[in-house]
């Protein structure tokens, strides 16, 4: 194809081009255009606006905070629709818990209440409006039970009020909260300064990268020999991110997706740095995890590139077992029935085969009790992104 496909992340530049991927490490003390440019200005010049096409995962995406009535329905379904439109979901609120959870410390892109299908009466009051002063965020949508419209309207500031996601037969009706989140999503690229200049090189959409690379998982076999079941790891320098088939989760909902997306914001190697290392020091097999690789705790709290390797071992240890039924705060994946697990991310220019194969032979042994393991492929060029970018439909959501 006779394009140019560019994927800004957080600590590289991917550009594939003329059928070869190349990779810039990012000079975080340039404008991300002026960075871009300087590094690749010939090849840019090459192609017309209207051939370049450009995902973005380098803000770090837009963050959430869900106020739902029950885990089985509100949480699950605005959960699945936030992730699957590259959202990163802060916190999850019960609506009869309210008053017992803490307050984000950061501040909210976007505050998604939902509860009840239509015509349910009195299910939110005061202690939502309370709860909502105490936080900080941009944006309000409400997308629950139509009964309550006039209420919550009358109540919260600049809400923004859409169709509810639950249907009357209980089934998730994704579409108007999907093309809210991702035009949020798009306006706050455009907002970001450094980003909204690369419309300077295209006329074309700026997508988010995690969207992209769910996009490409039906197309995964052109490029990688890949066996089903199997699920995509991807491990960045701010986020880390699992993509998976619906068939390998048994809390299933109706929705057109056939792949979701379960997205880790504290699990980066470099900008959640802080974050992976108090999670590592609180999981009760990393101690055992560090011994089986001839090191102690100490080095977390170093820098440096032996430190920043071994933070990249554990994401996998640690996004795997959060997904595990050891854990059951997120969904649970049936890790047991993968035939594949594909490796993707930043961490593929850092870790060798056998250093990953490792992690996970010791994970599915320690945490599993299996002595065997599934197939291990890592995506060395970091090309499924381009898969998805050249396989998103002209009438996407996230257009």
């Amino acid at each position: 194809m006779n394009k140019m496909l560019i994927d800004v992340g957080s600590t590289y530049f991917k550009v594939s081009a003329n059928n070869e991927i190349s990779h810039y490490f990012r000079n975080f003390d340039k404008d991300i255009f002026d960075d871009l440019t300087l590094k690749c200005k010939d090849l840019i010049n090459k192609f017309d606006k209207n051939d370049i096409h450009i995902c973005s995962s380098a803000n770090g995406g837009l963050s959430t905070l869900i106020i739902g009535i029950t885990e089985s329905f509100s949480l699950k379904f605005a959960s699945n629709i936030a992730y699957n439109s590259g959202i990163n979901i802060i916190e999850s609120v019960l609506y009869n818990k309210i008053n017992n959870y803490p307050i984000p410390s950061d501040i909210i892109d976007v505050v998604i209440i939902v509860g009840g299908i239509d015509n349910v009466n009195n299910i939110f009051d005061e202690k939502l409006f309370d709860y909502l002063k105490k936080v900080n965020y941009q944006n309000i949508v409400y997308v629950g039970s139509s009964s309550q419209n006039e209420f919550l309207n009358e109540n919260i500031k600049n809400l923004k009020i859409l169709g509810n996601i639950i249907s009357n037969k209980l089934h998730m009706q994704e579409d108007n909260l999907k093309e809210y989140l991702t035009n949020l999503y798009r306006e706050n690229i455009m907002g970001k300064e450094d980003i909204k200049h690369l419309y300077d090189i295209t006329n074309n959409q700026i997508y988010s990268t995690p969207y992209v690379v769910n996009k490409s998982l039906p197309f995964i076999h052109t490029k990688l020999e890949v066996v089903d079941p199997f699920i995509v790891i991807d491990i960045g320098g701010a986020t880390t991110d699992i993509h998976y088939s619906k068939d390998l989760v048994d809390d299933n909902i109706i929705t057109s997706n056939e792949y979701d997306r379960l997205v880790f914001k504290k699990l980066g190697v470099y900008k959640s740095r802080d974050s992976l290392v108090f999670s590592a020091k609180n999981n009760e097999f990393v101690y055992e995890l560090l011994a089986h690789l001839n090191t102690t705790e100490n080095i977390l709290d170093e820098k440096g590139e032996k430190s920043t390797k071994l933070l990249m071992l554990l994401s996998i240890f640690l996004v795997l077992y959060k997904v595990s039924h050891q854990h059951q705060k997120y969904l649970n994946i049936k890790l047991d029935s993968l035939n594949s697990i594909v490796l993707t991310g930043g961490i593929t220019k850092v870790l060798s085969d056998d250093e990953i194969e490792d992690i996970v032979s010791f994970f599915y042994k320690k945490i599993l009790n299996f002595n065997t393991f599934p197939q291990i492929v890592v995506d060395k060029d970091y090309s499924i992104w381009t898969i998805g970018m050249q396989n998103k439909g002209e009438n996407d959501v996230c257009k």
